[in-house]
């Protein structure tokens, strides 16, 4: 696991576009971190470094956002609104775990705590945001060379 000290949404997300340009398809990455932590200024960052260039934005009602243009797809997912194995499962979110693409789950310990298995998929990567401060942000994250 590596460490990374963020000041700032930017830098959040270009911690998020290293990963987009080191990702490979079938990629599968779970976050998670409080509301407002920055797990969505980092799947924007992942989004610019797909060279996707369409407005990302959190999935929470619609559950899943899908994003093309980039040299992979990329599958946005929101678990917030989701509690049980049943609302997952029924919701049809586990065919994103073997995507065409890159599929980000933001929430990711939901899936986990219903005792769903993300690291199944393969190709599995996570990273926890924990807000320090205002604007600081600590990342843990598996690091694959990003």
């Amino acid at each position: 696991m590596a460490e990374f000290i963020s000041h700032s949404p930017a830098e959040t997300g270009s911690l998020g576009e290293r990963w987009g340009r080191a990702a490979q398809r079938g990629l599968v990455v779970g976050l998670s971190g409080d509301l407002g932590a920055g797990k969505t200024q980092f799947v924007k960052g992942l989004a610019r470094g797909l060279g996707i260039t369409a407005r990302v934005h959190s999935p929470t009602f619609t559950l899943v956002n899908e994003y093309g243009g980039g040299r992979l797809r990329l599958f946005h997912l929101d678990l917030y609104r989701l509690e049980t194995r049943g609302q997952m499962v029924s919701a049809g979110l586990e065919e994103f775990l073997q995507p065409d693409g890159v599929t980000v789950i933001e929430w990711a310990e939901r899936w986990i705590n219903c005792g769903l298995r993300i690291a199944d998929c393969g190709l599995f990567k996570q990273a926890n945001i924990d807000i320090v401060g205002e604007t600081e942000r600590r990342i843990i994250y598996d690091d694959f060379g990003a």
